[in-house]
């Protein structure tokens, strides 16, 4: 079965180009904010990090002086490398300070193109190595505790990224996180290219050139990670080749401790995506289940039995929240989630969060072994797993809105349901109105509406599922049975609300049957308090 493609990009499925497309003036995917984190992995083991001390000339009795020593020597090089430059260094008290917003107004004040902005410093949590008493072994040994200790955060403007910063931690093993905004390094990229464009924080809501700018945000992800963040690494942590040199030759070791993919979809009028937003919001609180979401962020549930693994330990949760920047609707699966946004009133923008990726696959050999042959394997944090963390992400992104296309905003429920009241023929046969809110009728335009049929589609056996309970005793029984839901498919078939895949024994719904099957579905099981609080 060949894939359409979709005018907008391969990130906005056609369902959603069918019925919304005429109201976006172009759609953008890429990354939103990334945390790289950079990490000395084996000093987090206590028999590696009194190795370490060991090949550095430490003695664990003298750990502390050593290490507040080390520490004042980090500090004192990032507060000379800001006199150097002549940029600011600031202690902050309290670790919640706004530390982006306070770089903007250093800016702002004194403006910077490339170079470093500010050196801020705060006191925050962290993992730290220490040595502490062993009551059972009787001696010092090196420990991994959770700590506070002072955080330096170097906030620059990078001729690549754009304005980004680097947080070094003072202690060790001296942990490194940078954060970047991809779509600040997309500015950065339109600049260079000379495409002009009009940006309102992250959100790009005119462009002069879309497909270029998607080109070139495309580019983002084969960026050379090791040697882009190696770069900042020297710039803002002076110290680290000294810190690494006991470590026979290993250096850090860089993931991605967090990685946001957006799809903005930008429209003409603020006014249609301010009446086609509510609808969105209605469709996703009242028609999307934790199994639909759960298969979106990578866990498999089964269509068999719908049950979730019992390793899984986390949970599925729905919530909206009124913020500056719009209405927003999110879904947490554990650590990760996938959430919705009206941004800026400008936009719709959903939005893919990875904090634990291991639950997708990607296809690569075994870790250090480069014969091995290729075999789908979990999906690592380092960086090198980069470019198919946001390939998941916009899978995710697209099934999403795929979801969302079945809305029927603006329309009365009464027009969206009345051609299923009336008898219709097909291939001179005749065949029965619908009942949707008979119980059976009901029970099956659920089943063809579950996210878990949108690829692979539905068979016989999951609508015999819906009409009996419990399974067939007899083969007389069992055939009475398949013919009943065959019935029943070429019923839905008849009004065009599935349709049949080609050469297989499966049906998908159609853009008009997710349309119909969601308006009734929200009709009988609206929750009065959710859409009263929404209208509000």
């Amino acid at each position: 079965m060949k894939t359409k493609t979709s005018p907008l990009g391969p990130g906005v499925p056609p369902e959603f180009v069918a019925k919304f497309g005429g109201h976006v003036k172009f759609a953008l995917c890429g990354w939103d904010r990334l945390i790289l984190r950079g990490t000395l992995r084996s000093l987090f083991s206590p028999r590696r990090a009194r190795a370490y001390l060991s090949t550095a000339g430490v003695y664990l009795k003298d750990f502390g002086a050593w290490a507040k020593s080390l520490t004042g020597r980090v500090r004192d090089a990032a507060i000379a490398s800001a006199e150097a430059a002549g940029r600011p260094y600031q202690y902050l008290y309290s670790p919640n300070t706004d530390k982006l917003g306070l770089a903007r107004e250093i800016m702002t004040r004194a403006p910077v193109d490339d170079g470093l902005v500010a050196v801020f410093g705060a006191v925050e949590p962290c993992t730290a190595v220490t040595v502490r008493w062993n009551p059972e072994q009787s001696r010092l040994t090196p420990t991994v505790e959770y700590r506070k200790c002072l955080q330096l955060y170097h906030y620059v403007r990078h001729p690549t990224f754009g304005l980004c910063h680097v947080r070094v931690q003072t202690w060790l093993p001296f942990s490194v996180e940078v954060w970047i905004n991809g779509r600040e390094w997309l500015a950065r990229q339109l600049d260079q290219a000379g495409l002009a464009y009009v940006k309102r924080e992250n959100l790009f809501s005119e462009l002069a050139d879309p497909a270029a700018a998607q080109a070139l945000f495309d580019t983002q992800l084969d960026a050379p990670w090791p040697r882009r963040l190696q770069e900042l690494l020297d710039a803002t942590h002076p110290l680290h080749s000294e810190i690494t040199a006991p470590l026979w030759g290993q250096s850090y070791y860089w993931s991605l401790a967090q990685s946001e993919y957006a799809t903005d979809l930008i429209f003409k009028n603020r006014a249609m995506l301010a009446q086609i937003y509510p609808q969105f919001l209605r469709h996703a609180l009242i028609s999307f289940g934790s199994a639909d979401i759960m298969r979106y962020l990578g866990h498999v549930v089964p269509v068999t039995t719908g049950l979730v693994n019992g390793r899984f330990k986390g949970e599925a949760i729905t919530s909206y929240q009124v913020r500056q920047e719009g209405v927003r609707i999110k879904h947490l699966v554990g650590q990760n989630g996938i959430k919705a946004y009206d941004k800026h009133s400008a936009g719709l923008r959903v939005e893919t969060t990875l904090n634990a990726p291991e639950v997708f696959k990607i296809r690569r050999r075994a870790t250090g072994k480069k014969r091995s042959q290729k075999t789908w394997r979990r999906l690592r944090r380092s960086v090198a797993d980069a470019k198919r963390r946001a390939q998941v992400s916009q899978a995710a992104n697209t099934r999403y809105l795929q979801a969302l296309a079945a809305t029927a905003a603006g329309r009365p429920l009464g027009l969206t349901a009345a051609p299923l009241t009336k008898p219709v023929r097909r291939r001179h046969r005749r065949y029965r109105a619908l009942q949707p809110f008979a119980a059976k009728d009901a029970a099956v335009l659920a089943l063809i509406n579950r996210g878990e049929f949108t690829v692979e589609g539905l068979r016989n056996a999951d609508v015999q599922s819906v009409l009996f309970s419990g399974p067939a005793r007899t083969r007389k029984e069992h055939r009475r049975r398949s013919a009943a839901a065959g019935r029943y498919l070429r019923l839905l078939r008849a009004h065009r609300l599935i349709r049949k895949v080609p050469g297989r024994h499966r049906y998908l719904i159609t853009a008009r049957g997710r349309e119909v099957a969601t308006a009734l579905i929200t009709a009988q099981h609206a929750d009065v308090e959710k859409l009263v609080a929404l209208a509000a």
